[in-house]
């Protein structure tokens, strides 16, 4: 479904990514792990082609998008979630779901959306200045999905989050995955990624150094930790 080709990027003279290839399969959750500044938001960014200070090339279901625009990615189907989550405070949790338009080919109706996420039907007339982080971090997701994605780029949706809520992340993930959609997501949490993850990607100083399936992240959990800083 996804693949970059050495891909590189600069922020000036600094430079973010060094020579990034990898691909993602169609119905697969992948992670990029790495440490702060390790280039891993910035991966993402270059995907959705916010970050134009890159070269390389980007295929998305055998088409070259990397001379697109992200409005004409968002038609084709790649959908963002920043780790910021991008809630629009003053706006109901069903105004924040429908205002984005569906670009993408299989846009989500409203009564899926709900379907899949009941706390937001449960919470759909609050404001989202009222809503908790993992319930933000849901609605987050869901917007995404409601304008039609068939990739998700998501951006550590379980930080700051609770290990309950973590677990729900985890649940929800994987009935987005069962629904036909893949996930290229950043995530620190080595454990909870082994979980929702089919493969993974170790990112140091812009470059892929390492990719690990679960098998080998769950026997080098500890090392990772250490390595991660956490």
């Amino acid at each position: 479904m996804l693949r970059i080709d050495g891909l590189s990027a600069w922020y000036g003279e600094a430079q973010a990514l060094r020579d990034v290839s990898l691909h993602v399969d169609k119905g697969e959750i992948v992670t990029l792990v790495g440490r702060n500044g390790a280039g891993k938001t910035t991966l993402l960014r270059c995907l959705m082609g916010l970050h134009k200070d890159a070269k390389g090339t980007i295929g998305f279901l055998d088409e070259d998008i990397t001379a697109l625009g992200p409005h004409k990615r968002a038609r084709r189907g790649l959908g963002y979630v920043p780790d910021d989550r991008g809630i629009f405070a003053t706006l109901s949790v069903e105004e924040n779901l429908t205002l984005p338009a569906a670009m993408g080919p299989d846009p989500w109706p409203l009564e899926r959306v709900y379907d899949t996420f009941p706390r937001l039907r449960e919470r759909r007339r609050f404001p989202g200045t009222k809503l908790s982080g993992g319930e933000q971090q849901m609605l987050a997701l869901a917007r995404v999905l409601r304008t039609g994605a068939r990739l998700l780029l998501c951006d550590e949706p379980t930080e700051g989050l609770s290990p309950l809520i973590v677990q729900q992340i985890g649940a929800i993930l994987r009935e987005v995955k069962a629904a036909g959609v893949t996930v290229l997501l950043i995530e620190q949490n080595v454990h909870f990624a082994a979980t929702v993850a089919d493969r993974h990607h170790l990112l140091a100083e812009g470059r892929v150094v390492e990719s690990l399936d679960n098998d080998e992240v769950r026997a080098r959990e500890g090392e990772l930790l250490e390595y991660l800083g956490i």
